[in-house]
């Protein structure tokens, strides 16, 4: 159940139950809804799996090996752009099934792990590099950096680099801020003024993830009114688009990630350890391309 119901009573139906969809995963993550189809997309990082769940068929296996992927989302050509955490690269899965290798190195060194990932209306790609899949001994770039990719001729540009764990990022409605989240011992997530060149400027603290239970901020999605919801401690925290906490969706395992879908893009899907949740919302998500 959520708590501090008097301010998430414009969000949260007060008769809204969370969901359990399937359990019985080792690690879920990088949740994304498929328009065409109508189903869910997630990664299953130490099962080396991409599942796909609907409606009718529950869950069912969409690619194995998956590169150990974590962040998943669309293009504007409906092909999937994942981080592949194993593989410590981006890519694209295009219509045939194939893989396209959108980025692996930067200056002629291998990234970290790519973790998380959106794409902008625009279509350039935005994703995050921590070390989280490598040992301290593997890692060659002597920073956890944000890049933006170009897909179009895979130019790779290094935004921000002084973050120790950059993890989940998220556009607001009108992509004029991109918001970060820091899961290092900071638990914080900072925003920043998208550029029109798609550079980033003006960075500063949004929020801060201050609780006894375990987990950090992580995944994170907006809504169309450009609450920020944070995938951390106890469940999923919800955010005004000015910083301010409004409550908390609990959840009983720590969650990784979460996505906006349905044919409303109304329910949220969370992924959290070994299952995947959902619960229904009174507002509508940001649409993936």
């Amino acid at each position: 159940m959520p708590s501090h119901f008097g301010k998430l009573a414009s969000i949260v139906p007060r008769d809204s139950r969370l969901e359990r969809l399937a359990t019985g995963f080792q690690f879920t993550e990088g949740p994304v809804w498929n328009v065409s189809e109508g189903s869910l997309l997630f990664s299953d990082i130490p099962a080396n799996r991409i599942y796909k769940w609907s409606p009718d068929e529950g869950v069912t296996v969409f690619r194995d090996p998956s590169g150990n992927s974590n962040g998943l989302t669309y293009d504007k050509k409906s092909r999937l752009i994942a981080c592949e955490h194993g593989n410590r690269r981006v890519s694209r899965i295009e219509k045939d099934g194939s893989y396209t290798v959108l980025a692996d190195k930067f200056r002629g060194k291998r990234l970290n792990s790519p973790n998380d990932v959106i794409v902008k209306s625009d279509g350039t790609i935005y994703f995050t590099d921590p070390p989280y899949g490598i040992k301290p001994e593997e890692q060659e770039l002597p920073f956890q950096g944000v890049f933006r990719l170009k897909p179009e001729n895979k130019e790779l540009t290094l935004l921000v680099d002084d973050f120790n764990k950059p993890n989940g990022l998220a556009f607001s409605p009108d992509e004029k801020v991109l918001y970060i989240a820091d899961s290092s011992e900071l638990r914080h997530i900072r925003a920043f003024d998208v550029n029109r060149d798609g550079t980033l400027s003006n960075g500063r603290l949004f929020a801060e993830i201050r609780s006894d239970l375990p987990g950090a901020p992580d995944g994170m999605k907006v809504d169309v009114e450009g609450h920020l919801y944070v995938s951390a401690a106890g469940g999923v925290w919800i955010f005004s688009d000015k910083g301010e906490h409004l409550g908390v969706i609990k959840t009983p395992e720590i969650p990784a990630n979460c996505a906006f879908g349905d044919r409303q893009w109304k329910s949220l899907f969370i992924t959290a350890r070994t299952s995947l949740y959902r619960i229904r919302l009174n507002v509508f998500g940001v649409k993936v391309p």
